[in-house]
């Protein structure tokens, strides 16, 4: 079968099978390389790694060494990472001078395909590293996104759905990648056109800790208050509609009867408002009672 429609099974589908064979131990007779002679993978989706696991990886490198090798290619009389992102980093801090590596013949496609196996299958990408790793390989290789999601043994609603986080503004992308928003609120999110309305629903979503459930009903209840504040501008801004001798009356009335300010506000002949004044919570209690009555 060809490796190419065997991604889905992981790294080692499309290196063809373990690296070692295997045996019980994955570096044991891999051939060793400098740690200087290995570049890093400019395919890597991954931005950001955290310090403490690098750090935990160091610790069991100085006593157990690196037990699974690196994939590399040969670049002239150089290497280049393909896949063993964390244990590069990790050998380099403990201060190791050779890794065990296992030397692929991939060409640029497959380099990318394997850095995205590798993050995607064993590790957890933030979604915006991973939709931006899912775009530089549609756009670089003009693939479907059905293509694509069939070559990791993925859904194609997953990779639309990520490569869709691209287009929210930086700032909400920013916030997903700290893990203050996922990528539900993110998809969410997306169905505003307004990049500044984003970042201001979405810090309003970080500030309340609200599920992607809560935010779908705030944002749609903030949306609509969006678009009833035109109309009613638009009808504040109309000429006052005059008030008769009986609605200055009824005024006069309820002003009387609820020992506060009364104002009776009219839209049209047959529309309007009429507002309470109160000046506290007592004052409101009292004029609640009196409503009851």
């Amino acid at each position: 079968m060809d490796k190419k429609t065997r991604l889905g099974r992981g790294l080692d589908a499309l290196l063809g099978g373990p690296a070692n064979g295997g045996s019980a131990s994955p570096a044991e007779g891999q051939p060793q390389v400098a740690v200087d002679a290995i570049d890093q993978n400019p395919y890597q989706p991954r931005r950001a790694f955290d310090e403490d696991e690098l750090k935990a990886l160091g610790d069991s490198i100085k006593t157990h060494g690196v037990l699974q090798p690196l994939v590399v290619r040969a670049v002239g009389d150089r290497y280049q990472l393909i896949a063993g992102e964390r244990r590069l980093r990790a050998a380099r801090a403990v201060g190791l001078a050779t890794v065990p590596v296992h030397v692929v013949d991939f060409n640029d496609q497959q380099v990318l395909e394997a850095a995205l196996i590798e993050n995607i299958h064993r590790t957890d990408l933030n979604p915006i590293e991973k939709a931006q790793g899912f775009r530089d390989y549609l756009e670089r290789f003009h693939m479907t996104h059905d293509e694509l999601a069939k070559r990791l043994g993925l859904a194609r609603v997953t990779i639309t759905n990520l490569v869709g986080l691209l287009d929210l503004a930086p700032e909400v992308q920013d916030e997903i990648r700290r893990g203050q928003l996922n990528a539900g609120h993110g998809k969410m999110l997306k169905g505003i056109p307004d990049p500044a309305r984003q970042v201001e629903l979405a810090r309003q979503i970080i500030a309340r800790g609200l599920s992607v459930h809560a935010a779908e009903a705030f944002v749609k209840e903030q949306m609509g208050r969006g678009k009833a504040e035109p109309e009613q501008e638009s009808s504040e801004r109309r000429p006052p509609v005059e008030k008769t001798a009986h609605v200055k009356g009824i005024e006069d009335e309820l002003r009387q009867r609820l020992a506060t300010k009364v104002e009776v506000r009219l839209k049209d002949r047959d529309r309007g408002q009429i507002v309470l004044a109160f000046e506290s919570n007592d004052d409101f209690e009292r004029i609640l009672e009196v409503l009851r009555r």
